[in-house]
């Protein structure tokens, strides 16, 4: 049982529901990781993808870590009963003399191929990922969940901004989400206070609204921007500046009430760690946004988890970035609080499968072996074209 090939291409994707819109030349990698494991006459494939917001990892991927998957012995791969591939052995594997910190991008690349092992040992195994999950992890009390899901966009539109917005958070709303996620921090502080008010008159009130400031606030800028913000009851204040500006992060905790979320450009459990050591963030009351594929996949990730649960956080306070099935199936499988959906934005890797429905912003992992991606027809497209596109880079 081995990893026979594995396929890497570069796919453009944009912020918005209409990709003419410019967006900044967005990538990510699109991997097919080919097993020699045959079910129903074809060989076992798993996909993934490199999330979203990091830019592709061809070179990583196909210079680094496809090699050492290719090259491994049987033995070094399969699981302790032998019918299985083994994802933490694998991920090890990857890991061959890398040296700790210095995480830059290396931490996608390594996530983007753990997403496709995890869906081909679930296919392997024949169940849903969230079930192989939870049965390789031990959470016998599982249950197969309603997962809390809010819909992640609010880009701002190079014109006609305010009403593109609201166009958008009404379509949301039709979806059947009934939290959302904007961005501020890009325009005047007075502009962005109008963006959210505008979107929050089309949601039940303004504690189904998160909004996410990319980073983009300093220190004085921050607390202006958290004054002002208080009195609005949002349901959070996301990323508010540099990821590692704890300091900022500690000032504005201090004295912004609502829910702060945080944690979503951090890859690793040391600097979880740092995050809430120093970061001044609330474990009663504040959010982690960890994405598990940039945390190095889901063995990095669940090192994140046991850090934070041991000092004191609950596994609610865990909403996972990325928006997409993979984080899903995470979440159901270890009940965590919730996760991001990108229903218009990021296509065709935003968005679940095209006959799964969001009720009352909630919704249930897909049953059918593996992560499901399948489900989605642009998507799965996408990844049958990986396979038959010989531009695509073969390891």
């Amino acid at each position: 049982m081995r990893i026979v090939e594995v396929r890497q291409r570069t796919i453009p994707i944009s912020r918005y529901a209409d990709p003419a819109v410019p967006s900044d030349s967005l990538t990510t990698s699109a991997v097919a990781v080919i097993t020699d494991v045959i079910r129903g006459g074809h060989p076992v494939i798993g996909y993934g993808f490199a999330s979203i917001g990091r830019f592709a990892q061809g070179g990583l991927i196909r210079e680094r870590f496809a090699p050492r998957l290719l090259a491994a012995r049987e033995a070094d791969l399969v699981d302790q009963a032998g019918t299985n591939l083994d994802p933490f052995r694998a991920w090890r594997l990857m890991m061959a003399s890398e040296k700790p910190g210095g995480h830059g991008e290396r931490c996608v690349a390594v996530g983007t191929l753990d997403m496709a092992l995890w869906d081909a040992t679930a296919k392997i195994a024949g169940v849903p990922l969230y079930r192989h999950l939870a049965d390789r992890l031990g959470e016998k009390e599982m249950t197969w969940p309603q997962v809390a899901v809010y819909a992640g966009g609010g880009y701002y539109y190079p014109t006609d901004d305010m009403g593109r917005l609201s166009d958008e958070i009404r379509s949301i709303r039709d979806l059947g989400y009934h939290r959302v996620k904007i961005k501020i921090g890009g325009a005047p502080l007075l502009q962005d206070l109008k963006r959210i008010d505008a979107a929050a008159r089309i949601l039940p009130d303004a504690g189904h609204l998160a909004v996410d400031a990319i980073y983009s606030y300093t220190s004085t800028s921050s607390i202006e921007a958290a004054d002002a913000l208080a009195p609005m009851g949002l349901w959070w204040f996301e990323d508010i500046c540099d990821p590692l500006d704890f300091e900022t992060v500690g000032a504005v905790a201090g004295r912004y009430a609502g829910p702060i979320a945080a944690g979503e450009a951090l890859f690793s459990a040391a600097e979880a760690k740092l995050l809430d050591r120093y970061a001044g963030l609330r474990r009663a009351r504040d959010i982690l946004l960890f994405d598990p594929v940039h945390c190095y996949g889901l063995p990095g990730y669940l090192e994140i988890i046991e850090v934070l649960e041991a000092r004191g956080w609950p596994r609610t306070a865990f909403w996972l970035h990325g928006g997409h099935l993979f984080c899903l199936h995470v979440v159901a499988a270890l009940g965590l609080g919730g996760a991001e959906v990108n229903p218009l934005c990021f296509q065709p890797f935003g968005g679940y499968g095209d006959n799964m429905r969001v009720v009352v912003g909630a919704t249930e992992p897909p049953t059918v072996p593996g992560i499901g991606f399948e489900l989605k027809r642009s998507l799965r497209d996408t990844f049958e074209a990986l396979l038959g596109d010989e531009a695509s880079s073969r390891l």
